[in-house]
């Protein structure tokens, strides 16, 4: 692994820094949580159009950047450090990936050059909370997570030679705005059962969407209802069997992604706080130069730069084939390991700067509490960190006992 960065690589992220320092602001930023859409169409076009951010990690032959999936993850710290909410994640990391590496050339052809350019956004509807299961971050893949003939889940049937869904998905990410839906449905009954993705359009027939208060404003969520909604199948069935290992991997790199984002948004709520201790007096001194607040501080910046590297070896391990010692690949180990590390050092991060703000740092107004919640709300969705390290410990066979012979 090479720890550098390349000129590209540079340019991506100074070239956003600035773009989102300019666009995102602490009034741009409540003005779009209040939005309907929950966040900022205009800011997401000059996303799309002068960093072809929602297209960076697709091929150039359905208008995409054709960069390596490393350099999406490593632009994720600088939208994390803004906490700017954004398709981002749902469309370009969730969706884009099972719809490219599943797809017919058809569907590939008709998605994928218009969320490069930023003209559709796209959501993947699990129901809830399933997610994390469906993902493979927190355990295997089994059991009937996409409903199984449950309350709460979706099925799927086919009459007539057309697919038709029915049931509900909470808690999906982006899902009351989203043009379109990946949507995991169960089908075959029990001597069958499976779970195949299918594609629904935003205006389907049938198709209910409402937007939920969420812990984490920065990431809105819905709640979808497909009420006998008209479905096209992604992929063909014959390739059901994939479906789990393209889940797994779209999981890794979302844990990449969303560990590069974690750490981004650590060091941001670190760099506000030292920036208020170095100005608030207290007993006639600036409260920054207590030797106690010092180290307070230098634990958490330390605890930030481990997850840093973490969530750098794991974006390039996302990106590639396969990493050393075998960590690289579907199992989500090198992912979910940085995810659960990044979102303890920025839950530490925001904790330490709301109590080192004094009474601002508790109020509604300031943003310290937004850090607080992004590390909340992603471990809900994503987690929780404990579950993480054991399906990582679990993947490397960590705790199995191995017989010694003498």
């Amino acid at each position: 692994m090479d720890p550098g960065f390349t000129a590209e690589q540079d340019g991506i992220r100074r070239t956003l820094r600035e773009l989102l320092h300019k666009r995102c602001g602490p009034e741009e930023l409540r003005a779009a949580l209040e939005a309907p859409l929950g966040h900022d169409p205009a800011l997401w076009a000059a996303l799309a159009e002068r960093l072809g951010l929602p297209g960076l990690a697709l091929p150039e032959a359905y208008g995409g950047v054709g960069c390596p999936v490393t350099d999406l993850a490593l632009a994720a710290e600088e939208t994390g450090r803004a906490l700017a909410p954004s398709p981002l994640l749902a469309t370009s990391v969730l969706s884009a990936p099972l719809i490219l590496g599943l797809g017919t050339d058809a569907q590939r052809a008709d998605l994928l050059p218009r969320i490069s350019a930023g003209t559709l956004t796209a959501a993947l509807a699990v129901p809830a909370p399933a997610l994390a299961t469906a993902l493979a971050l927190t355990g295997p893949q089994d059991g009937d997570w996409a409903g199984g003939g449950r309350a709460g889940g979706i099925q799927a049937r086919r009459v007539q030679g057309v697919w038709r869904l029915y049931g509900e998905a909470a808690q999906v990410l982006d899902g009351h705005s989203a043009g379109a839906l990946v949507v995991a449905a169960h089908t075959g009954g029990f001597v069958r059962s499976r779970t195949l993705l299918f594609v629904v359009p935003g205006d389907a027939v049938g198709l209910v969407r409402t937007r939920q208060t969420a812990l984490d404003a920065t990431r809105p969520q819905a709640r979808v209802q497909l009420r006998d909604v008209r479905a096209e199948l992604l992929g063909s069935e014959e390739e059901a069997s994939g479906v789990p290992e393209a889940l797994s991997r779209a999981g890794d790199f979302a844990a990449a992604f969303l560990a590069c984002e974690a750490v981004g948004a650590a060091d941001r709520a670190l760099e506000r706080t030292v920036e208020y201790l170095g100005r608030r007096e207290q007993f006639g001194r600036v409260i920054g130069s207590f030797q106690a607040v010092q180290h307070r501080l230098a634990d958490v910046y330390v605890q930030i730069q481990a997850a840093r590297s973490a969530a750098y070896y794991a974006a390039w391990a996302a990106g590639g084939p396969g990493g050393p010692d075998g960590l690289a690949g579907p199992d989500g180990r090198a992912g979910g390991l940085a995810l659960a590390q990044a979102l303890e050092a920025l839950r530490r991060a925001a904790a330490e700067g709301i109590q080192l703000h004094g009474g601002i740092g508790f109020t509604w107004e300031h943003e310290a509490h937004l850090f607080f919640k992004r590390a909340a709300g992603d471990e809900l969705l994503f987690g929780p960190v404990h579950r993480l390290r054991a399906h990582a410990a679990e993947g490397a066979r960590l705790f199995e006992r191995t017989e010694v012979s003498v």
